[in-house]
């Protein structure tokens, strides 16, 4: 007589109802963090009851959606306007709920063949694509620009001319880009979760893989820890609870992570010109409002706030940190150096992804009779982007250093205790 248990062939395999739980917990999750956000920004007072479809474009943005700005204001006035960022709070919110829920029914299964994983992974995306899809044709919205006070309102007066600006989504782009997205984050939680089943073919790879996969991920999430306490930290001391808790929750890592690189000593090319911009803290304000092109790195921080070298502290602790994760996670007799290349590697595809998601490109520009874009206030431009190469040359460096440490530091410990269980009691 034979008993069957959930790790045994005959384990029910996880069905649609399941998957519809999953992405929808993981849309409840992106649309809380977004909704209370972006109501912190102050966008709950948006005309036109517009705030329902700013977070749903959102939501449509953190999971890789592609948005259109567009102007109308007619034949005698021209506008320009585009918008790249991914609010990455309202990102990691809905990646953490989906790889929970996909990771639930594989766990403590003793084998799960590529078939059984790509068909769950599969009434996952269905759902997702649908939701995509009705959450892309709900973002669009169209907003009354003011043309302000003097000169430029006299026009609009004048020729009857009432701006307006909007944002639509592309669809299709939005669902290649989403399922992408769904995919990056189904295969990262099955690199990282210790205790799920990899297909036969791909067993080879726990070993080297899925311990670094771990350790880069704990380490993104700590440094958005660190971000969670500074924030709260300066909410008591300075005030302005709502504008600290609005960049929480939208876009804490957009910052924590760039942090991360310019501890390494990475730098960043950026510009903030005209009135407005992103919700960034006062230091990085001012590096990037200049008349030129600006160099973001620990140099340029520190001349303004000396706590700036904070940052390298961090990465000094928190990167050989995550080699002794790395290197308890992995099988005894692993060499040194191939914990430090693993280590080098995996940290250097880490930055590689955080220079490619941290990008922030933001312009409007608005003229009458051409008039508008040389002053009244109605244009402005906003980027940030990475010095690519010569961030993930530094991640190289320091992951192998790191890996190196850990592997170091964890063989003493597991040394030492071998030696005191050796030992006669």
């Amino acid at each position: 007589m034979s008993s069957r248990t959930p790790s045994g062939p005959a384990a029910a395999r996880p069905g649609w109802a399941q998957a519809l739980a999953t992405v929808l917990a993981g849309l409840v999750a992106m649309g809380a963090v977004a909704a209370f956000g972006l109501w912190a920004a102050g966008a709950a007072d948006l005309p036109d009851n517009a705030f329902p479809r700013v977070v749903t474009a959102t939501v449509v943005a953190a999971a890789g959606g592609s948005l259109e700005l567009s102007g109308d204001v007619g034949g005698l006035a021209g506008t320009d306007a585009g918008l790249t960022v991914m609010p990455l709070s309202v990102t990691l919110a809905g990646a953490l709920v989906i790889a929970a829920g996909f990771l639930r029914p594989l766990r403590h299964r003793a084998a799960a063949g590529a078939g059984e994983l790509a068909g769950w992974a599969g009434r996952i995306a269905v759902p997702w694509l649908l939701a995509l899809v009705g959450l892309a044709l709900a973002s669009r919205q169209t907003f009354e620009v003011s043309l302000g006070e003097g000169v430029l309102d006299d026009l609009g007066d004048l020729f009857g001319i009432t701006p307006r600006i909007g944002f639509t989504t592309d669809v299709p782009l939005t669902v290649l880009f989403g399922l992408l997205w769904l995919a990056g984050v189904l295969v990262l939680a099955l690199l990282v979760s210790r205790g799920t089943p990899l297909p036969g073919r791909l067993s080879r790879f726990r070993a080297s893989v899925r311990p670094v996969a771990y350790a880069m991920v704990t380490l993104l999430l700590a440094y958005v820890v660190a971000g969670v306490v500074v924030g709260l930290v300066v909410t008591g001391t300075r005030g302005h609870p709502a504008d600290t808790f609005a960049v929480l929750l939208l876009g804490l890592p957009n910052l924590a992570w760039p942090a991360l690189t310019i501890g390494l000593g990475a730098a960043w090319n950026g510009r903030v010109e005209g009135p407005f911009g992103l919700p960034m803290p006062q230091v990085l304000d001012e590096v990037l409002r200049t008349p030129d092109v600006s160099t973001v790195d620990l140099g340029t921080l520190t001349e303004r706030d000396g706590r700036m070298w904070w940052l390298l502290v961090a990465a000094v602790v928190l990167l050989p940190a995550a080699g002794c994760l790395a290197a308890a996670r992995s099988p005894a007799g692993t060499p040194a150096w191939r914990h430090a290349v693993h280590m080098a590697v995996a940290l250097a595809l880490t930055v590689l992804m955080i220079c490619a998601v941290g990008r922030i490109s933001a312009y409007y520009g608005l003229s009458v009779l051409g008039i508008g874009d040389l002053g009244g206030g109605l244009s402005g431009r906003l980027f940030l982007r990475a010095r690519l190469w010569g961030a993930v040359g530094l991640a190289l460096l320091w992951g192998l250093v790191a890996g190196f440490l850990g592997a170091l530091l964890v063989r003493g410990v597991r040394g030492s205790g071998g030696a005191a269980r050796g030992r006669p009691v």
